[in-house]
């Protein structure tokens, strides 16, 4: 299977996480709920769907948690204070980091983010207003300093939290933010 069908059934694997009402099944904010996301994108699509890797793993120049680290530091994640939008936003950066899976991070992270958003605020992103090269640069620099991260998504924050529309194009948005 080629890396694009992989991305497109994946994709039909988000929208139905919404469609059937899965996504508001989850426990949110937790090791176990990205798992669960991770699952659901890429089950039948990647032998470790849903599996955190046991690997090392890095992306250009920067190198993510160390394998043998990895649980320790999910622990420690999953008890970051998720009050805030600035606490969400750590916990996002510092998951983002940790890179728990082999492959499809980023997708998951992103409705996992949105999740706990939903949660403690009452808000999501509304990925359509976040451009691609904007996100990844800030992502890239976000382990060194958040802010710029933080206020790209502050500004793309919706309270249409449960707009089918938004969570659909924002899906969209988040595969075209692995495409090279």
């Amino acid at each position: 299977m080629t890396e694009n069908q992989i991305d497109e059934q994946s994709k039909q694997k988000a929208y139905a996480l919404f469609d059937t009402g899965t996504i508001h099944t989850l426990e949110i904010g937790t090791t176990r709920s990205l798992c669960d996301i991770h699952r659901h994108l890429f089950d039948g699509l990647y032998d470790f769907a849903g599996q955190i890797r046991t690997v090392n793993i890095s992306k250009g120049h920067f190198r993510f948690a160390a394998a043998m680290y990895l649980d320790e530091v999910l622990k420690k994640i999953e008890k970051m204070p998720e009050k805030t939008f600035e606490q969400i936003i750590s916990k996002y950066v510092e998951m983002n980091v940790a890179h728990p899976f082999c492959e499809g991070n980023g997708r998951s992270a992103r409705i996992w983010l949105d999740l706990i958003l939903k949660k403690n605020l009452k808000k999501c992103v509304d990925w359509q207003q976040v451009d691609k090269t904007d996100y990844l640069s800030a992502m890239e620099r976000s382990p060194v300093k958040s802010l710029e991260i933080q206020e790209l998504l502050r500004s793309a924050l919706t309270d249409k939290i449960n707009d089918r529309e938004v969570y659909m194009k924002g899906i969209d948005q988040s595969y075209f933010y692995e495409k090279n």
